[in-house]
């Protein structure tokens, strides 16, 4: 590997958040927080359960950060290729030739200038991730979400546990500056992870995503629709999401609400 890779926007993004993760922890530790009594104290269950999460969440940003988020095959096999035109209706269903790859986009699909790859069921790119969010890494997205809020509102809890604020100034910012430097950051990105939950909570249980919720008016599939075709109801948009059933196309399924509308329509 080139000596210069280790510069690029991917290495210096994780590599950031890997080191602000344990150095928020290692602060934590150090000052006279709830943490750091039960540590004194004996009581090893919670600052290691703590460590465990910290951890876990650390585990799931990189899994979402280096994993396929679904990239379309540029070079799809012979049998691949022949289940994919099975799926699709040409005759029914809007489809689009990338401009840029040049492969034929599956419903759902997007081109990332960034990746410079189409996506499966593209979410967005994510700068903090350097990576897209799509078929393959969003459920893996919502779940680091989850587990990072719980992370971060502890972290929370544990940095306002160990601020001393009856002491005369210059004591006070040389013991707690830095710790409250690190209250005032965990509430920023707590405020941050806990509106992406909910918004990304949102679209999942409408079967949406946050390419198609901004620009539903730009995109084909959808323009010509009243209602979002892929919405299978609260229960069943979630089992899909998060456990892939009940199984199928994104075109079948487009194409079975098109005929429900076609037939309402002609009643």
């Amino acid at each position: 590997m080139a000596p210069w890779a280790l510069l690029s926007p991917g290495v210096l993004v994780r590599t950031g958040h890997t080191v602000l993760t344990w150095g928020i922890t290692l602060v934590l530790f150090l000052h006279d927080t709830a943490l750091r009594q039960w540590e004194e104290q004996g009581e090893l269950f919670l600052p290691l359960t703590f460590l465990l999460l910290v951890l876990g969440s650390l585990l799931l940003y990189l899994a979402v950060s280096l994993m396929d988020p679904g990239y379309v095959n540029t070079q799809p096999q012979p049998q691949e290729s022949k289940e994919e035109q099975t799926a699709m209706v040409p005759q029914v269903i809007p489809i689009r030739r990338c401009r840029y790859c040049l492969v034929l986009q599956p419903l759902r699909a997007r081109h990332c200038r960034d990746c410079r790859r189409c996506v499966r069921r593209y979410d967005h790119h994510c700068p903090w991730m350097e990576n897209c969010v799509g078929e393959r890494n969003h459920p893996l997205f919502v779940a680091y979400l989850a587990l990072q809020l719980v992370v971060l509102l502890w972290g929370l809890y544990l940095a306002w546990s160990g601020l001393r604020f009856f002491q005369p100034w210059g004591l006070w910012l040389r013991s707690s500056g830095l710790l409250f430097a690190t209250f005032l950051l965990l509430s920023l990105l707590s405020l941050v992870a806990g509106l992406l939950l909910a918004s990304h909570l949102y679209l999942v249980a409408s079967n949406t995503t946050t390419w198609e919720f901004i620009s539903s008016h730009r995109i084909a599939y959808l323009r010509q629709r009243s209602s979002n075709p892929f919405d299978r109801g609260l229960t069943r948009n979630l089992a899909h999401f998060f456990c892939g059933w009940p199984s199928g196309s994104w075109e079948t399924l487009w194409a079975e609400e098109a005929e429900e509308e076609g037939s309402s329509q002609a009643v």
